[in-house]
């Protein structure tokens, strides 16, 4: 006869038995599901790094300004937030980015060997040194490495490549890649030959034509515009300067250095000061606040950096008050180089639109677009007179052609009357 203590036991054990082997199944069970949960995350994100979301390459630029419905907007969960700059590359975000973002991502050894070990040196700036390199493709790109003692850093990085990987446009620079390996930041640009717009005006060895200077000006006006108008949500840039206008083979210009810019998303928080002094809105040093109006100020500063190639930071802005005062005091402003060679009416009435751009404030200071069609207006006259005169020298040209014939004409007929005298 089994004694109460003995089932008692045999209870025990079985209850144990039981709590093992069911504790033992979800154990596997959860171990099965979430390595089954890492397969199909992984499947997903080599699925996406394989689709072309960028389909423009070294050397080329494909405008999508005209449809806003072409334009490519990240979502808002995709692209790292600003508050998260700590764990921006922690936990396996490196990989999610390139997903976000569509830019190609290179490792270390492949840029050293594109730079012949960052030797060719282009320039300096803010972010760091700019290095000339040869792709695995042939082509040529332009490698900017973050110094070690840049006041920019992972955040201006991580702006730059967020914000180019979905801006596209013919007058903005191209982003081709970007490399974060070893410690090192880098971004790969296509490669602009004629370098900065700032080199040049300021190159005793160089020369910019007032046609080159007016192009430059539509050229930046069309990519600000872009930023501005056509970009989903808007961008402002918040550091428009010569330095970061950048011309290719054919002296087109480009916008360069996103690394400031910033979504038109107000938040009501102050950012903190955010420029290059001599660019920089007197309405936002006061406010704090930097809208549209503020690239509209800075880029009225570079159209009289065009007109005079003096530097921001050589008193431009109290020349340019001071020519301000009479009808034709930007000829006295005008750069050396451009006198007689060029229409001081085109001059004059850039001058005005640059005027308008550096109005006190804000709100009277007219939109990117305004500016663009004032800036247009100017190379229309231009053209239209162009076309006048060619179509005068053609007048021209027709009747002298007619006198000449005539005059052959008449001499046949008078050789003609000799003859029947003689005979």
């Amino acid at each position: 006869m089994v004694h109460k203590s003995d089932l008692v036991v045999i209870g025990i054990c079985v209850g144990l038995a039981l709590g093992i082997l069911i504790a033992t199944l979800v154990f596997f069970g959860l171990r099965w599901y979430k390595r089954r949960a890492h397969l199909r995350q992984s499947s997903n994100e080599r699925s996406v790094a394989t689709h072309p979301i960028r389909v423009n390459g070294l050397g080329t630029s494909i405008d999508y300004s005209a449809s806003l419905s072409n334009s490519i907007a990240v979502k808002e969960s995709e692209c790292p937030q600003k508050n998260s700059q700590g764990s921006w590359w922690s936990n396996q975000s490196k990989d999610r980015f390139v997903s976000a973002s569509g830019i190609p991502r290179y490792a270390y050894k492949d840029i050293q060997k594109a730079t012949q070990n960052f030797t060719t040196i282009l320039g300096q700036g803010a972010f760091g040194p700019v290095y000339k390199a040869t792709m695995p493709t042939g082509g040529v790109a332009a490698v900017k490495v973050l110094a070690s003692n840049s006041h920019q850093g992972e955040k201006e990085f991580q702006t730059e490549v967020c914000l180019l990987g979905r801006l596209h446009h013919r007058n903005l620079v191209n982003l081709i890649g970007y490399c974060v390996d070893k410690g090192k930041y880098m971004l790969i640009y296509e490669f602009m030959s004629n370098g900065s717009l700032a080199n040049l005006l300021y190159s005793e060895e160089q020369f910019l034509s007032w046609d080159e200077r007016l192009q430059i000006a539509l050229d930046v006006s069309h990519g600000i515009e872009y930023l501005h108008e056509g970009a989903v949500p808007p961008v402002i840039h918040r550091d428009l300067k010569s330095a970061n206008i950048l011309l290719d083979h054919s002296m087109r210009a480009k916008v360069a250095d996103f690394g400031l810019s910033k979504e038109e998303v107000f938040d009501g928080r102050n950012s903190g000061l955010k420029g290059t002094y001599g660019y920089i809105d007197p309405a936002y040093m006061s406010s704090d606040k930097f809208t549209m109006k503020s690239d509209i100020y800075s880029f009225g500063v570079i159209i009289f950096e065009l007109i005079t190639a003096i530097h921001p930071h050589q008193n431009l802005m109290e020349y340019v008050n001071l020519a301000a005062m009479s009808s034709d005091g930007i000829d006295e402003i005008l750069d050396k180089q451009l006198v007689g060679a060029c229409k001081i009416e085109e001059v004059r009435d850039l001058a005005r639109i640059g005027h308008k751009c550096l109005l006190k404030s804000p709100r009277k200071r007219p939109s990117i677009g305004e500016v663009t069609q004032a800036i247009m207006k100017i190379k229309q006259r231009r053209l239209a007179k162009e076309d006048r005169m060619s179509f005068a020298d053609g007048e021209f040209s027709r009747v002298v052609s007619r006198i000449e014939d005539q005059q052959i004409e008449l001499s046949k007929l008078a050789e003609m009357k000799d003859r029947h005298e003689e005979c």
